[in-house]
C-alpha cells in the first residue's frame, strides 16, 4: 500500500502542475461558452474536473494542451445543452421586479473585437470551438486533432467562417 500512494501522488502534482500551466485554456473555453460569470465559473470546474477523470487516459506521445482542448471543449457543449434543457424549465424574471443584465452591454471597449464576441456566441457549437482554437493560434492539425476532423474540413470550414466574418460588417 505505501508504494502505491506515492505513485498516486506523483500522477496527482503532474496533473496540477500541468493544469496549472495551462489553465487558460479552461478559462477562454468557459469564456466562450457562458456569457454569466456564474455559469462560467461552474463550467470551468467541471473542465477541471472532467480533466481529472481523464487524465488517466492522457498519453505522453500527444500535446497536453490538444487533450486539453479536447476535453475541455466536449466538457464545455455537454454543459451547454443540459443548461439549455435546465433553463426550459426556469420562469424568467420579471425585469420591472429584479435588476435586469444588459445584454447589449459592450464587452469590450474595442468595437470590432465586440461583434467579433458577439460573433462567436452566435455561432453553434463546433464552429465556435474551430473559432476559439484558431483564435487561439493553434495549427490546423491541431484543430483537426482536438475537434476530430480533418485538416482540409478544418481548412474550408475556417475559409467559410471567415468569410461570414466578413459578411457581417
Amino acid at each position: 500500500m505505501e508504494l502505491v500512494e506515492p505513485m498516486e501522488s506523483a500522477l496527482r502534482d503532474e496533473f496540477e502542475q500541468r493544469l496549472a500551466a495551462h489553465r487558460a485554456v479552461v478559462f477562454k473555453v468557459a469564456h466562450t461558452y457562458c456569457r454569466d460569470p456564474d455559469d462560467r465559473a461552474e463550467l470551468a470546474q467541471e473542465i477541471a474536473a472532467q480533466l481529472w477523470r481523464a487524465w488517466p487516459s492522457y498519453r505522453a506521445d500527444q500535446l497536453f494542451s490538444t487533450w486539453m482542448y479536447r476535453v475541455a471543449l466536449n466538457t464545455a457543449i455537454s454543459f451547454v445543452r443540459s443548461n439549455a434543457r435546465r433553463r426550459r424549465h426556469f420562469v424568467p424574471l420579471d425585469p420591472e421586479v429584479h435588476d435586469a443584465v444588459d445584454e447589449g452591454a459592450p464587452l469590450d471597449d474595442d468595437p470590432r473585437l465586440e461583434r467579433l464576441q458577439r460573433f462567436i456566441a452566435r455561432q453553434g457549437a463546433l464552429d465556435r470551438a474551430l473559432l476559439l482554437l484558431y483564435l487561439d493560434e493553434r495549427s490546423h492539425r491541431e484543430i483537426a486533432d482536438v475537434l476530430g476532423l480533418t485538416e482540409t474540413n478544418v481548412s474550408t470550414k475556417i475559409s467559410r467562417l471567415k468569410q461570414r466574418i466578413r459578411d457581417a460588417r
